[in-house]
């Protein structure tokens, strides 16, 4: 059974998502500039959720935001490891399945958000990869540590993982499939992952 190990790395990862949409000119902009120009566009849509109404109403342009800004083939097939040679033609299935659970376990934490900031650290560019260290602040408890990892891909930077308090969001990820797969067939993971992404 897929659970949610990490409370804070859940909220992290939504508040990353949902930073992370309608990057305008994205071919020209660096990986920060991207999130810098996209946090402010984003926070007005999280200031308009106030209920489960406001959700519902908001779920197609998450679910948008989800594909257009996270490269969900290369996280998934990070989270899978070394397993991922094995799936033998069944890798859409894998990825398609990947996508749809990691979008449904975020979509109940949209009306987490309570003002909270982005503040900039530093961000490192390596040629086609990227990092941008950042802390949510201004919410319940510590700031969350966020480092965004990037590659340039399509001709703009897209997000393989995110580093959330020191845990790899693929990391833990993968710790569960390995975890579940020591039983399990990849078939039955695949079959996990589309109930759980209903």
């Amino acid at each position: 059974m897929i659970s949610a190990n990490y409370k804070r790395l859940k909220f992290g990862l939504i508040v990353s998502v949902l930073f992370l949409a309608f990057a305008p000119n994205a071919a020209a902009e660096s990986a920060k500039e991207q999130l810098q120009n996209t946090i402010d566009r984003v926070i007005e849509v999280l200031r308009t959720i106030r209920s489960p109404e406001d959700i519902e109403k908001n779920r197609s342009s998450v679910h948008q935001i989800l594909l257009t800004r996270f490269d969900f083939a290369a996280m998934a097939q990070k989270s899978l490891g070394s397993r991922w040679k094995d799936l033998n033609g069944h890798e859409e299935e894998f990825v398609s399945a990947f996508t749809d659970f990691v979008e449904n376990s975020y979509m109940s934490t949209l009306g987490s958000y309570r003002g909270e900031k982005i503040v900039y650290d530093h961000d490192r560019t390596d040629g086609e990869s990227a990092e941008v260290n950042t802390r949510v602040v201004g919410g319940q408890g510590d700031p969350i540590k966020i480092e965004y990892k990037l590659h340039h891909t399509g001709g703009q930077w897209l997000v393989y993982d995110a580093v959330i308090d020191d845990v790899s969001v693929v990391g833990n990820y993968r710790s569960q499939f390995e975890r579940i797969l020591r039983t399990a067939s990849l078939e039955e993971l695949i079959q996990n992952l589309q109930a759980k992404g209903r």
